[in-house]
């Protein structure tokens, strides 16, 4: 049984019914539908033209919904990285999530999320990805500068506060692209309750951000890290994602910073800790292009002046963009300098190389030459000068040792380096810092362009110069090590020298991997070229551009083998002249000279003939004196042949090609090829003698002399092969021009054509579509203009360009930045236009966000975040009224827009803010408090507020009264002449004139008499001003750990209740029950004329009031006897039994009269019934008499005809 595994049944498919019939047609590549279309196109044709013009107008107004207005693409060749922000609550996994992403981009396992982190995510993009902690600092900050946010969210408790904070600051500041992620789905124990709950976070995900937003599920964790493919299916969204730009980010410079450094000099901070330091910060330029010089915001702790801007190497540079020998994988595809990760890290003046302990102190079979230099440093007993004065080297075999005091100082270009200890704050740890003083001396001869280091020339000859000092250091310790002084140096030919060398200095120039060679590994793969020497772990492209790269430089070498020839005739000279004292030494050279010259001649015989030296003599000698500068110590010249004027000058020599003599005259093509050379050959029109002279003339009036027709040419017969061979690939070469002129004349007539069509025929291009077109161009014309400019040139025209690896110096910036410096924490450097470095007065739109717990006060303080900055200010809100008055505002309206005037930095039209009251700790409401715009740069809006003067009468001649206790003074009274007032009651006047006594009265008309009792008041309109307080908000500054509590200004309630400060309220605000008093009105008195004129109903009629009955008028009560009481009784029982019958009688009576009704109009229905019925039978036999009528008129004129 257990040998016996039962079958599974396998799937019958159907070989008949409607799913076969289908999968039939899907084989056969057509559809149902098709068929039928051309079967019958008449029933698929429109039905309604009406319903055809609807739907094509929805299709229409869903395809235009989806245009966005272009912008012109900005973008770099080579773009920085994006910036990518893990956003979420504490505890929801972001630290985890950045390392399963970096662990899938990289193979890399990183411990601690310290600051930015950069990696390489595919062949044309970088990824930098930062953790965004639980501060609202933090989040305003990195949404400013965000390409992306990953907004974690733990389902297992649903949305935070913190989620709908940051996409509120999103939402003012531009908004990035926002993927969700949610976390924690293994808490889940139940299905359906899993279901449930993601589909309800993602409706309202989706409310928040857009309909559709991507929303990924991390359903649990394996071994303390997400699922390998959930990771990579994330990776792979973000790795295609598109971006759009946003206007802040797109017009402003800014820096996401990696690395800082301290630059103040240490003396200085010994004597006083507190001065301030100079700072230089590293990173990504990103936005727009940066001018030196200019001036920048630092989030959190202020506005400053750069003081120099260098772009350095990209330590962290695409794939694509990699040179030959590049580093190791691990150290390309990830930079995080703050992270303690990077490999090289390099400066303006300096290159650290961070090599781990574990790496250190490897013990290892073949040892390394990097490591064991960087060893010989650390374990040396005795200094490299003691150790130079104690060596002696002889050059030949059985001559005198030379010693370090006989030699030429300028012939030592080997000294000690000096070793620099730098305490790195972000690794924690010391630093040794290598310093050579052949790169000081470089650095002090060098221009400021060169002191930069910043082309890529100037970067190779640096390593150049690090490599051959590397080397000749080690040579050095192995001898000073091994002794090694008896046994002669085998002496080589120049050449070969010169070969080695070069290939030894692009080896290190490159890559550090060669240098992990020992030195037998050299010189086994010395003959290898053509084989990659980088690591295991590159890229095809890698392999490909090394395989380019080497062919280049062994093309060179054949290229430049005549003028080797040429070099080495005259250093065999110049090394006879400096040898000729030494007789051993002098013999050694001349050995086979005869083969060495008769190779040198064949070898110029091969090659084709030197213009240059044909026509102004030797190369050599006009270099002469620049080669005998070059000697070193009388003896030896330095051979760099790629920096010689006569390697330059030779390699723009057009005639140095090696001729193809191998040409087969027996086909038709070569003959062909070269027929039209002739006389006899076929010319076309315009390629007659004449034309071809004249255009000779233009061409090469000063070459040739066309005026004598003498042609000294010699018989066919006796020409030589080779001048055969030159005359074809002359003929050739004119074939070729002819063709190429023809193809830019057909080009040029076709971007005529193009022109002309694409003004005249505009075909279905839409508006969007040209403008479209015109981004394209622009964007086009952008990116060629300094194409073909180096690095150095096309920094001082247009800045330093977005994608570029710079350095910032900044000097004067506060010590606590240093000393309280988290890389937790990050650091933006914000550039600012011409005037955003100015303070004003700013007139904003602002509404108070509809989740803030309560309504903004006037004059309470509040923290803004406008532009890069975040600072404290004193707003006034005001509303405009019907008349364009600006009325001051004691608090915002609850759901209206209101306006507000700040003083604060001047940023342009249209920037958004937010406003929080405070950015310490966690509160537990929402802490976004408003939103808004900014509107104007100006004061031009006066903000007035209502002030209500009051007064008394105290005089009253009818219509006229004297009022006091309005104003104090006799100016005042003039200012306010003609002014209106009114009273409580409502009766409106207006001031007339002041009056002597008592002071500040005044006379006013009224439109009616005033009482004593009146209160007359004015209302007036005083201007207020803007409180001037601007104080940004230096978080960054703050001890670490206490970032987060930074308070500043605090509001008048907050100040009482801290101080414990009781209000005295005002008794006249304080609630009192109302008590009023009962009025009693006069009775109204009409005179009697007015009576008289009074219509009857007017009048007041003359009655006497309705007062009592005087005792002897009232009627007597009537008392019954016993016998009328009964009569009486039984008369009201007899009543009431005849009022019911009758009321019976009169119900019978209605009921029958009902029945009766119902059967009269059944009757009528009937009747109407008969006669509809009689009717009918009437109409039709009349209508059968008038057909007969009429055919019997027709018979009868028919007999008649």
């Amino acid at each position: 049984m257990d040998g016996k595994v039962k079958e599974q049944k396998r799937h019958q498919q159907k070989h008949s019914g409607p799913k076969a019939e289908r999968k039939k047609l899907k084989k056969q590549g057509g559809t149902t539908d098709e068929d039928e279309r051309k079967r019958n196109p008449k029933a698929f044709a429109v039905q309604s033209a009406v319903r055809m013009a609807k739907t094509f107008h929805r299709a229409q107004d869903i395809k235009t919904k989806k245009h966005h207005i272009p912008l012109v693409d900005r973008t770099p060749l080579e773009p920085p990285p994006v910036v990518i922000v893990v956003v979420g609550p504490p505890k929801v996994g972001k630290t985890t999530l950045i390392r399963c992403l970096i662990k899938n981009f990289t193979r890399q396992k990183l411990g601690d999320i310290c600051g930015p982190v950069t990696i390489v995510s595919g062949k044309k993009r970088r990824l930098t990805f930062m953790e965004c902690n639980n501060d609202i600092n933090t989040m305003i900050d990195l949404a400013k500068v965000a390409d992306l946010v990953l907004m974690l969210i733990d389902a297992s408790f649903g949305f935070e506060m913190e989620t709908f904070e940051f996409l509120n600051i999103c939402q003012v500041h531009g908004f990035p692209r926002i993927m969700g992620v949610l976390t924690h789905l293994d808490s889940f124990k139940n299905n359906k309750t899993l279901r449930k709950t993601k589909k309800n976070l993602k409706h309202r995900f989706w409310t928040e951000v857009y309909q559709g937003a991507k929303l990924f599920y991390l359903s649990g964790m394996v071994y303390g890290e997400y699922q390998t493919q959930e990771v990579k299916n994330l990776g792979r969204f973000i790795s295609v994602m598109k971006f759009r730009p946003l206007v802040w980010q797109t017009s402003h410079p800014y820096v996401l910073v990696d690395r800082m450094e301290d630059l103040t000099d240490p003396e200085s901070v010994r004597t006083d800790p507190k001065c301030d330091r100079t700072v230089s910060l590293y990173g990504y330029l990103r936005g727009t292009y940066l001018k030196n010089k200019c001036q920048v915001h630092i989030p959190g702790v202020g506005d400053f002046q750069v003081a120099d801007v260098n772009f350095l190497p990209d330590p962290c540079s695409l794939p694509d963009a990699q040179k030959k020998r590049a580093l190791n994988e691990k150290e390309r595809l990830l930079y995080a300098p703050m992270a303690g990760v990077g490999g090289v890290v390099y400066d303006r003046d300096a290159v650290y190389i961070d090599l781990p302990a574990n790496h250190v102190n490897q013990q290892q079979d073949e040892v390394r030459p990097t490591t064991e230099l960087v060893q010989s440093l650390i374990d040396t007993h005795a200094t490299l000068d003691a150790k130079m004065a104690a060596s002696k080297v002889s050059l030949f075999s059985g001559s005198a040792t030379l010693d370090p005091t006989g030699i030429d100082e300028q012939s030592r270009e080997e000294e000690s380096p000096q070793e620099k200890h730098v305490w790195d704050p972000n690794t924690q740890r010391n630093r040794r810092k290598v310093v050579f003083a052949e790169e000081e001396e470089d650095d002090v001869s060098s221009t400021t362009d060169d002191e930069d280091g910043d082309s890529e020339q100037e970067e190779d000859e640096d390593k150049d110069n690090l490599s051959i000092f590397l080397k000749e250091a080690r040579a050095q310790s192995e001898k000073t090590a091994k002794n090694v002084t008896d046994t002669p140096p085998v002496k080589r030919q120049k050449l070969e020298e010169k070969k080695e060398e070069g290939e030894e200095m692009l080896a290190f120039a490159d890559s550090e991997d060669d240098l992990e060679m020992s030195e037998e590994e050299e010189s086994k793969k010395e003959g290898e070229a053509a084989r990659a020497r980088d690591s295991g772990h590159c890229f095809e492209e890698d392999e490909e551009e090394s395989d380019d790269e080497e062919s280049e430089n062994e093309s060179v070498e054949e290229e430049d083998d005549a003028d080797d020839t040429v070099k080495k005739q005259t250093e065999s000279e110049e090394e006879e002249e400096g040898e000729g004292e030494e007789e051993q030494g002098a013999l050694r050279w001349k050995e086979g000279l005869q083969q060495k010259a008769s190779e040198a001649f064949l070898r110029q015989q091969e090659a084709a003939p030197n213009l240059r030296k044909l026509i102004y003599g030797s190369v050599v000698e006009a270099n002469d004196s620049e080669d005998e500068d070059k000697e070193l110590g009388g003896l030896f010249r330095v051979s760099r042949p790629h920096n010689s004027k006569k390697f330059q000058a030779n390699a723009l020599d057009c005639s140095r090609f090696n001729p193809d003599t191998f040409h087969d005259w027996d086909l038709e093509e070569m003959l062909n090829s070269i027929r039209d050379c002739f006389v006899t050959g076929k010319w076309e029109e315009g390629q007659d003698a004449a034309t071809l002279l004249k255009e000779d003339e233009e061409l090469y009036g000063d070459f040739e002399d066309l005026e004598t027709g003498e042609i000294h040419k010699g018989p066919t017969e006796q020409q030589d092969p080779a001048e055969q061979n030159e005359e074809a690939e002359e003929s050739q070469v004119r074939v070729d021009d002819d063709e190429v002129q023809k193809n830019k004349r057909l080009q040029k007539k076709r971007r005529l054509k193009e022109r002309f069509d694409a003004e005249y025929d505009d075909g279905d291009a839409t508006y969007f579509d040209d403008l479209k077109e015109e981004m394209q161009k622009q964007a086009e014309l952008n990116r060629t203009e300094f194409e073909d400019v180096d690095d150095e040139t096309r920094v001082q025209y247009e800045g330093f360009r977005p994608g570029m690896y710079i350095r910032v110096e900044i000097s004067s910036l506060p010590c606590e930045f240093v000393t309280n410096f988290d890389p937790h924490y990050p650091i933006i450097l914000g550039g600012l236009g011409s005037a955003e470095g100015n303070v004003g007065y700013l007139q904003m739109r602002l509404k108070k966000h509809r989740w803030h717990g309560r309504i903004l006060k006037t004059r309470d303080p509040l923290i803004l975040s406008l532009g890069w900055r975040r600072f404290q200010t004193i707003p006034l809100y005001h509303i405009e009224d019907h008349n364009g008055r600006h009325r001051l505002l004691k608090y915002t309206p609850q759901h209206m827009h209101c306006g507000a005037s700040i003083w604060g930095p001047v940023t342009p039209q249209g920037t958004g803010f937010l406003a929080v009251q405070s950015v310490a700790g966690t509160k537990a409401n929402f802490r976004i408090a408003a939103t808004g715009v900014v509107l104007d740069l100006d004061k031009s809006v006066t903000v007035v507020k209502k002030l209500k003067l009051i007064g008394y009468p105290y005089k009253i001649f009818k219509n006229t009264c004297f009022i006091k206790g309005m104003f104090n003074t006799l100016l005042e009274v003039a200012k306010f002449e003609g002014a209106s007032v009114r009273t409580v009651s409502g009766v409106r006047g207006q001031i007339k004139k002041a009056l002597s006594t008592p002071v500040g009265a005044y006379r006013a008309t009224f439109e009616d008499r005033l009482l004593m009792s009146d209160i007359v008041f004015l209302r007036s309109w005083y201007p207020v001003s803007v409180p001037q307080l601007y104080n940004p908000v230096a978080s960054l500054l703050l001890p670490v750990g206490q970032k987060d509590i930074w308070e500043g200004m605090r509001t008048l309630g907050q100040l009482k209740h801290d101080l414990g400060i009781r209000n005295n309220p005002n008794t006249d605000s304080l609630y009192k029950p109302l008590v009023r008093g009962q009025r009693r009105f006069n009775p109204l008195h009409i005179p009697k004329e007015l009576q008289k004129a009074l219509p009857f109903k007017s009048k007041p009629k003359q009655q006497q009031p309705k007062g009592k009955i005087p005792r002897d008028l009232q009627r007597p009560s009537v008392i019954r006897e016993p016998h009328e009481r009964k009569v009486a009784a039984l008369l009201h029982a007899l009543s009431t039994v005849h009022n019911h019958k009758r009321k019976k009688a009169h119900m019978v009576q209605h009921a029958k009269h009902k029945e009766f009704l119902q059967q009269k109009e059944k009757q009528e229905e009937a009747k109407l019934k008969r006669q509809k019925e009689a009717r009918k039978k009437l109409y039709r036999v009349m209508g059968q008499m008038d057909q007969k009528k009429q055919k019997s008129s027709l018979k009868g004129s028919s007999q008649e005809n």
